[in-house]
């Protein structure tokens, strides 16, 4: 059975969509990851990220 890690990091940063795709974008780009849900949040100045991998 493969074993899956999930990771969910927190961003200081829920405003500037230009960086949180930088971050996605670099997230998409690595082998064996996959970007599950983005959730920005401009009151809180905060994004959180899903992904999995193995």
């Amino acid at each position: 059975m493969e074993r899956i890690v999930e990771c969910v990091p927190n961003f200081s940063e829920g405003c500037n969509e230009g960086v949180i795709k930088e971050i996605t974008d670099t997230i998409e780009a690595v082998a064996g990851v996959q970007l599950l849900d983005v959730d920005p949040g401009a009151d809180t100045n905060r994004t959180v990220v899903t992904m999995v991998g193995s």
